[in-house]
């Protein structure tokens, strides 16, 4: 059995959970999340918590399936409640970065500047050299950073780039110190 799949998941006061034609919907302050369900997956909303089954607790791939849906529905409430953010840093001399309408313009070393399209429902706010990216749903919201991030990859000589906030980078040594 999965442990992850067999917990119940609580529902916060102010969210709504609704479930029709093989579709999970989750309403809240943030927004609105929906998923199509798996059809070995079961989901049953009672008493203030959602509970998930699978046809077959012993067959392990239904089991992955069971922990997998039970760990995104969990994302689902988070992020209608809470939300999710993650945080880019831009280093190095003349890079930049700025929300112009729904596009974020991003200046990395390039001879022209990079037009990033901001996905619906999704924030971005620039701050300094900090990009924050917020929204509902924890899996854009991690594939926006994703793809800020591949605009210009961190270097590992200097450091400049677009890295996570929390990311480090291995710095190695450059030619002068390798000759001696």
């Amino acid at each position: 059995m999965s442990r992850v799949g067999k917990q119940l998941i609580k529902i916060p006061a102010g969210v709504e959970v609704k479930i029709d034609d093989g579709k999970i919907m989750v309403k809240g302050p943030k927004g609105q999340l929906q998923l199509a369900l798996h059809h070995n997956v079961h989901i049953n909303v009672a008493d203030g918590a959602v509970t998930l089954t699978v046809d077959n607790a012993e067959d392990k791939s239904q089991n992955a399936i069971w922990g997998t849906f039970s760990s995104i529905v969990q994302n689902m409430i988070e992020g209608v409640t809470a939300g999710f953010s993650k945080k880019l840093e831009i280093n190095g001399v003349g890079f930049k970065a700025a929300v112009s309408g729904k596009k974020l313009v991003v200046n990395a070393g390039f001879s022209h500047p990079v037009n990033f399209e901001i996905p619906q429902g999704i924030e971005i706010k620039v701050e300094a050299n900090v990009i924050s990216i917020s929204g509902a749903d924890k899996q854009v919201v991690g594939e926006v950073a994703a793809q800020i991030r591949k605009i210009r990859k961190p270097e590992p000589y200097k450091g400049k780039g677009i890295k996570y906030s929390d990311e480090t980078i291995r710095r190695k040594a450059g030619k002068a110190a390798g000759a001696k």
